[in-house]
């Protein structure tokens, strides 16, 4: 696909789905400001948002100031816990409804995620909002149906040097 200076990207950060999905495959962090150059492509940047959930630790501190130091905004949300011990967090409508209303100001909106409830979301952007859509996500934990409706597929670990944090 060829991406063009002049066109203008949004780029909405699933972190949780990527921060899990490295952890669980490489035990170690996805280098968020290669995520963000490589989304951008040297086109223009409108937004570049980092969707996170919250749960008050000391070390997710340091972790939201580093992601918002390498250029995303902080949508941020609390931990939700039931009675049960149940918890809940996830930022799916979040990310929908502020992908959806900055669509006709976007040319291209980078999804990073490979969360296959996004699908609807990536559907609607293609064929009611005109955009191009982009997914960068690891492949091995990425819906196959994610991948096929998006009309480019990033797979990180296909350059984990680039896209993972060394330990």
């Amino acid at each position: 696909m060829f991406k063009y200076k002049n066109q203008r990207v949004g780029v909405f950060v699933d972190v949780a789905n990527m921060y899990h999905s490295a952890k669980n495959l490489y035990k170690t962090n996805v280098n968020f400001a290669k995520v963000l150059e490589v989304a951008i492509a040297k086109r223009q940047i409108i937004r570049a948002i980092a969707y996170v959930v919250k749960s008050d630790t000391k070390e997710e501190k340091h972790f939201f100031d580093v992601i918002a130091k390498q250029g995303f905004e902080i949508n941020s949300k609390d931990l939700q816990i039931f009675s049960g011990g149940m918890k809940k967090a996830d930022w799916d409508v979040g990310l929908t409804v502020d992908a959806i209303k900055m669509a006709d100001k976007l040319d291209v909106v980078v999804l990073v995620s490979g969360d296959g409830d996004y699908i609807p979301l990536v559907s609607y952007l293609k064929n009611n909002k005109g955009c191009l859509v982009e997914v960068m996500a690891f492949g091995e934990t990425t819906s196959s149906k994610l991948i096929e409706e998006a009309d480019e597929f990033t797979n990180l670990s296909k350059n984990k040097k680039k896209f993972l944090i060394n330990k």
